[in-house]
């Protein structure tokens, strides 16, 4: 079989990062209106679990009618994420009689005590939407906060850091603009855009290695025209029949330093590579100096904190 030539999807075709205009605003409006749903009403409880009276009855029993004015800021160093989502809840509150004035954009490096914005409107409003507010807020800003320490690791590396599928139900594509807020990249967004062979499919196939493994590719290209083909390696000695059937993209799972080297050499710039698997702040630096192509982790956003996000009335 002859040698293929280099993957012929380009680099940044294989990548991306989510915009806010991405975002569908409905499937936005319906995660807002499940929250708001479950503070005020009890929902994802029984019907005889539901409280017979709903709403915000702190609110009811002791703020008379006013309208409130209150600051966002920060209370540690962080990179800010979710003011946009932020309007949309307020929104939701009162028939959007409260608002938000941000104070700087998504994607901003702020030091601690920084403004984020300023929300007003009536106060029953906004005492009912703070939490969920907050709630969105500080998840977001904590994954975008993550990942660019993750970002800082890797150094100027020309290797791009990716996320993976291991996200929120419901709330992918929320954190994935997060993670993009950070300043590292999307994988794949779904089942849907990419053909990824991971050792799971082989073994179900029984195309774990040679001549099986070469052929599982070959049927995969057949199958899916157009799209990326990726093939997870857990051995070196699986490369040769990837490349042979031409994979665009290697995912080279578990590899240790040394391994990854002689597969960046191995694969000669024949399909693109992508080192997973253990990735932590403290390899990060080692592995940018390699040749890879990409780096992913799940730890982007499945170990990432909320951060501290403070409300302070006026």
């Amino acid at each position: 079989m002859s040698r293929p030539t280099q993957s012929r999807i380009p680099l940044a075709a294989l990548c991306q990062r989510l915009a806010w205009t991405d975002l569908d605003p409905e499937a936005l409006r319906t995660l807002i209106l499940l929250a708001r749903a479950e503070d005020l009403g009890g929902w994802g409880l029984r019907t005889r679990r539901r409280p017979r009276r709903a709403g915000d009855v702190t609110t009811a029993a002791v703020v008379d009618r006013g309208r409130g004015r209150a600051e966002l800021r920060a209370r540690r160093p962080m990179v800010v994420c979710g003011l946009p989502l932020a309007r949309l809840v307020l929104r939701e509150y009162g028939g959007g009689r409260a608002r938000l004035v941000p104070a700087v954009d998504d994607g901003a490096h702020v030091a601690a005590g920084a403004l984020l914005g300023t929300i007003e409107g009536p106060s029953s409003d906004l005492l009912q939407a703070e939490r969920v507010l907050l709630n969105f807020l500080q998840r977001l800003s904590g994954i975008a906060t993550h990942t660019a320490a993750h970002v800082r690791a890797l150094g100027r590396s020309r290797t791009r850091l990716l996320d993976t599928r291991k996200t929120t139900p419901g709330q992918r594509m929320l954190e994935k603009y997060a993670v993009g807020c950070g300043g590292a990249w999307n994988h794949r967004l779904g089942l849907f855009d990419r053909v990824m062979i991971k050792d799971n499919h082989l073994a179900a196939t029984g195309a774990t290695r040679g001549d099986r493994l070469a052929t599982a590719v070959a049927t995969a290209r057949a199958r899916a025209p157009g799209l990326a083909i990726e093939v997870e390696v857990d051995a070196l000695d699986q490369l040769p029949p990837v490349l042979e059937a031409g994979a665009d993209i290697v995912l080279l799972d578990n590899f240790t330093l040394p391994q990854l080297r002689r597969a960046v050499a191995l694969v000669d710039g024949r399909a693109h590579t992508e080192a997973s698997g253990g990735i932590t702040l403290g390899t990060l630096p080692r592995l940018g100096g390699l040749g890879l192509d990409f780096i992913s982790s799940g730890a982007l956003v499945h170990q990432s904190t909320w951060i501290d996000i403070g409300l302070d009335w006026l």
